[in-house]
This record gives structure tokens, sequence and C-alpha cells, in this order.
């Protein structure tokens, strides 16, 4: 029930309800609170049972498309595209399995051609940094 609310939002309703309701009337609020959380929960839980009494095993039925709905909650598209698209193949173009000599740094042989890249020089003062728009 409190999945989403944590335990600093708890103490901050507290501490608002100490001071909307008083410390004499707070005691009261929670009482009435936590009994109608109850009954709510008992009047749900009922409707659930009645329902499966009077449906039977149609009931059962009608449980799994809304079982595989729930599921849904943690639909990864990335993941389920990849996985159709690639079979599951954790290395899809077979990158791993390449080394034709290499050391395997970026299919180089770890030699280097011409000087090494220099360090991008840092920004100036009130200078934007490059945008790189297929990034954004």
């Amino acid at each position: 029930m409190f999945d989403s609310v944590g335990w600093g939002e708890i103490l901050v309703l507290i501490i608002a309800g100490l001071f909307i309701l008083g410390p004499e009337r707070l005691p009261e609020a929670a009482s009435w609170l936590a009994k109608s959380v109850k009954k709510v929960r008992d009047f749900a839980t009922g409707a659930r049972e009645q329902l499966r009494e009077e449906m039977g095993p149609e009931f059962d039925q009608l449980r799994k498309p809304l079982e595989d709905l729930r599921g849904l909650r943690n639909f990864d598209p990335k993941r389920v595209v990849t996985q159709h698209l690639f079979d599951g193949d954790a290395d899809p173009l077979g990158l791993k399995g390449i080394t034709n000599g290499s050391n395997g740094t970026n299919g180089t042989n770890g030699t280097t051609v011409g000087q090494p890249k220099a360090a991008p020089e840092p920004l100036k003062p009130g200078e934007r940094p490059p945008i790189d728009p297929d990034a954004t």
C-alpha cells in the first residue's frame, strides 16, 4: 500500500496532522483512518470472494489476462525489440570473438598511427560547450 510513499512523506503527514488537528484529536483521527482503511480492505476482499463464488472457474479465466496486463508494468521495449531482432543473442554482430592478432583494444593491434590525440582545450569563461545534435 505504501510502496510509493517513503518514511519522509509519512513523517511530514504526521507533523501536518499534528498542527492541523492538534495533539488531543490526532489519536482519534488516526484510529478513524485505520478503521476506515480496514473496512475498505474488507469490502474489497468480500467483493472478490463473492465474485469468485458466483463465477466459479470462469473467474480464473478472467484473472489470467489481468495478470498478464499487470506483468506489463516492467515492460522494457528496448529489451523486447533487441530480443526479437537478434533472437536473444548477447553478441548479435559477433564482435566478441574477433581477435585478428589484435590485443583487443578497439580493433587495433596496439600500434599508433600518427600522433596521439591531444586532450581537448578547456572552455573559456562564458563559452558554451559544443552541442551534439545526435545525442540530444
